[in-house]
């Protein structure tokens, strides 16, 4: 049995730790969560798994598996420590690796301590078939993310249009995948994602709409190369809490940490 920690305990890491609770992520023993707030400690006392404000006690349990889901600034606090401290590192803040400097410094550092830097799927799909696709040649990548205007509150969307008053989809952003990726740190993070898996942030293209006509995030794919051609469309449920993200996040993990752990290993 591989021993996990979370960093965080939001929406995400809270749905993570009741998948991995109920057996549904394979042989994996949640052990920690690290949190941000100390105040929350009592609150969650009765979990069946350590709660921590110290990050000491944290990385000094001998954890396997450290999944971050706590945001792009918790990745660039704790994701080296992760990797030094003898753990596999679940990212789901992928955005934070549009900054090359810092994905390097990962990368280094998971080479040098001989662990794996693991990137799940999370809101998308086709990944795998990027990813092979890049071993031949691939001369286009385009992803057209959707959402509706609850998704939107709290981010820079407030800045290009009116979220009370908007009728019809608009495009607040089009460029390319590592401007994306640091405009929406929450919105947009499968833009890195498919970046990472495909021909880079700089070539990857991409458009954001606002979008009043939707109940659903919605990512569309479209890949062209050597390969052939895809186009792939997928409509994610957003959580009721926080419509930034949907539950496919969650369940994307706990089939990673079930893929460590199982005999046999499907769709990678």
């Amino acid at each position: 049995m591989l021993k996990a920690g979370i960093i965080g305990y939001g929406t995400i890491g809270k749905s993570i730790a009741e998948l991995i609770q109920t057996q549904q992520a394979g042989d994996i023993e949640l052990q920690s969560v690290l949190v941000r707030n100390p105040n929350r400690i009592e609150e969650l006392s009765r979990l069946p798994f350590s709660i921590t404000s110290d990050e000491e006690f944290f990385f000094n349990q001998d954890l396997d598996i450290v999944i971050e889901a706590a945001g792009h600034h918790a990745l660039q606090l704790y994701g080296k420590k992760s990797l030094e401290t003898g753990s596999h590192l679940v990212v789901i803040s992928v955005g934070a690796l549009a900054d090359n400097e810092f994905l390097e410094t990962l990368h280094k550092t998971a080479q040098e301590n001989n662990k794996q830097i693991l990137i799940p799927s999370a809101a998308i799909g086709g990944l795998d078939r990027i990813a092979a696709g890049v071993l031949g040649e691939i001369e286009e990548v385009t992803l057209i993310t959707r959402k509706p205007v609850r998704s939107w509150y709290g981010t820079i969307a407030e800045e290009k249009v009116n979220l009370e008053t908007i009728s019809e989809p608009y495009c607040i952003f089009e460029g390319n995948a590592r401007n994306a990726s640091k405009l929406f740190p929450e919105n947009v993070n499968v833009s890195a994602t498919l970046s990472l898996a495909g021909i880079g942030f700089e070539k990857t293209n991409v458009q954001v709409y606002v979008d009043p006509t939707i109940q659903r995030n919605i990512h569309t794919i479209k890949a062209k190369g050597f390969f052939g051609e895809i186009e792939i469309s997928v409509q994610n449920q957003p959580y009721q809490q926080n419509p930034k993200s949907s539950p496919i996040v969650a369940m994307s993990v706990a089939k990673v940490l079930k893929n460590l752990t199982s005999s046999i290993v499907i769709g990678v």
